[in-house]
């Protein structure tokens, strides 16, 4: 059996024809193959949908409005998921959680929040993106695009997210910063102790930072390195979200020691307390283990002590929670706690609140069976761009007491749809994919 089976026929037609790209190169770099535009178009214009970019974003409110109504808009994609080699065990796992996810709280929001059960399927809207791991399975099992397909599409988004933050940064006038605003407006630019802040979810700029440190390991050209830089900018400088600055460090100091020789391995563990210090020296960064009550913390300490208290010591509250109040009651969490009160900003304690111990654990499994799915995934040229997934999963555990995994599930969900379709696009060929360590 020759290498060049392991590729679609169209593309072994165009390498015969394009002496650009031999049988082995195709083989060994899936990552690299041409493209067809079609499949190329359709996913770049469906992906920020699938990323949830516009979901917090109410100042551009037909996109927000879209990007609400997308799991459902999508539903009918998860017909085509059950096609060409489905995975049983991924979809029982995430078909119960959702099940669980959604029920459970609506049941128990009943009798602690006098709400009925309709009303209390509308606090779990949050978590319908979990269904993008069947809808986006599904688009990629109609549109059998090649891994290089979707790499590119990921890949130009992170680019294009990159250069925007930067053309922001240039263009936009200070004026357009604002600096206070109603908790539900959700402004793009904002004013605060941090400076000028682009609010803006980073998703594909991210793993494509994670992906030119891998190609940077791999390949040891200088140019993979200045990507990652200049992403890692757009985030510290540009966006300046706390738990995005340190998420994005420790992953790639993770990366760093991973794929280090033994003597450079040994000088980084050395120079990282400093790097980490320096990286903490930065006057926003920092104040995330500031407890003065101008950064928020007492907010979220009293927030914290509510929530703790209202669970006391029981049991039942504590294994299954006690749910949340739907979004279209106008007073909240006020009435039964006397200020704003918001699940999202005490993290995992919010979680356990909500869905309880069991729910929590079935939230972090998510992520979890992505790195599970992705285990064998080798950490050379071949294997950057899904390690670059891995590595986001890694980032979103890490940041997940700071920014709870409950606020953009379907991140999660298209990676491990991804990390399902790829493991089977080459099957009847396993251990010829040179992406992956078959075990």
């Amino acid at each position: 059996m020759t290498l060049t089976r392991c590729v679609p026929e169209f593309v072994a037609r165009r390498t015969q024809r394009n002496a650009e790209f031999s049988a082995p190169r195709v083989a060994d770099y899936p990552d690299e193959l041409p493209v067809r535009w079609r499949q190329m178009l359709i996913l770049l214009l469906v992906l920020p949908m699938f990323g949830q970019y516009f979901h917090y974003i109410k100042a551009l409110h037909p996109l927000w409005a879209l990007s609400k109504a997308f799991p459902i808009i999508t539903l009918p994609l998860c017909f085509f998921a059950f096609r060409d080699g489905a995975s049983p065990r991924v979809m029982r796992q995430l078909l119960l959680s959702m099940l669980y996810l959604l029920l459970m709280p609506s049941f128990m929001g009943i009798p602690t929040f006098d709400q009925n059960f309709f009303l209390g399927l509308t606090s779990q809207v949050k978590l319908l993106p979990i269904l993008y791991f069947f809808s986006f399975l599904g688009l990629l099992r109609l549109l059998k695009p090649t891994p290089s397909e979707i790499a590119k599409s990921f890949l130009i988004w992170g680019a294009l997210l990159v250069l925007v933050t930067y053309v922001i940064w240039l263009v936009v006038p200070q004026s357009a910063y604002a600096v206070s605003a109603k908790i539900d407006a959700s402004p793009i630019f904002t004013r605060d102790g941090r400076g000028n802040r682009v609010r803006m979810a980073f998703y594909f700029g991210i793993i494509a930072s994670f992906y030119c440190y891998r190609r940077f390991f791999s390949d040891k050209k200088i140019k993979w390195l200045l990507g990652t830089i200049a992403g890692f900018i757009s985030v510290i400088g540009i966006i300046r979200t706390r738990a995005f600055v340190l998420g994005m460090a420790v992953t790639i100091a993770i990366n760093t020691i991973r794929f280090s020789k033994r003597t450079a391995r040994l000088v980084m563990l050395g120079v990282m307390p400093l790097l980490l210090v320096g990286l903490v020296s930065i006057p926003y960064v920092a104040t995330v283990f500031d407890t003065s009550s101008k950064n928020g913390f007492d907010v979220r300490r009293y927030s914290t002590e509510k929530a703790l208290a209202f669970l006391a010591l029981d049991p039942v509250k504590w294994i299954f929670g006690v749910g949340s109040i739907t979004p279209l009651d106008p007073t909240g969490f006020i009435r039964f706690f006397n200020h704003d009160f918001f699940l999202a900003d005490i993290t995992w304690v919010g979680i356990v609140f909500e869905f309880g111990l069991i729910g929590a654990a079935l939230i972090l499994l998510i992520p979890l069976r992505g790195l599970w799915e992705s285990r064998d995934v080798t950490t050379d040229r071949a294997g950057a761009f899904l390690g670059a997934l891995q590595d986001y999963l890694v980032y979103a555990i890490l940041i997940s007491p700071l920014y709870p995994l409950t606020l953009s599930p379907g991140e999660y969900t298209v990676i491990l749809a991804i990390f399902v379709y790829e493991r089977t696009y080459y099957q009847g060929y396993q251990g010829r994919d040179p992406r992956f360590r078959y075990s």
